[in-house]
């Protein structure tokens, strides 16, 4: 447990770090407005860019490839247990849940809504 708790400590600093590094938007900058969104292109690239530096040591983040991690699920398959859109409120909190040895993060709602627009537009489709 208490290896757990350092890996998740050691991600929120390296976290923090590349998002200071990489000009991200902090807690406590005001959320955008709906109708200030970035389009959505924009929001998916942002998205790539995120879970390409907080996901894909573990996560296969693309439309192919396997998890670097066992437990980690592709991303192109979350939305086979999960509505993906329902995942906002557990990235805006911070993730505490997922394969065992996930570390816990925060996102700013910008980056929440750019993740989650990322991993819409990879997943799979069914009967295509």
């Amino acid at each position: 447990m208490a290896k757990i708790n350092a890996c998740r400590a050691m991600f929120a600093a390296l976290l923090l770090s590349a998002c200071a590094l990489a000009g991200c938007a902090t807690g406590d900058m005001p959320a955008t407005a709906a109708s200030e969104r970035a389009p959505e292109n924009v929001r998916i690239q942002r998205g790539r860019h995120l879970a390409t530096t907080n996901c894909s040591t573990c996560h296969a983040i693309g439309t192919w490839g396997e998890s670097r991690h066992p437990s980690a699920p592709p991303f192109r398959y979350l939305s086979r247990n999960y509505r993906v859109n329902e995942l906002e409120e557990a990235f805006a909190e911070g993730v505490l849940v997922g394969h065992p040895d996930m570390p816990e993060f925060t996102l700013s709602p910008d980056d929440v809504d750019a993740l989650l627009s990322y991993i819409q537009s990879v997943q799979e489709r069914r009967g295509a």
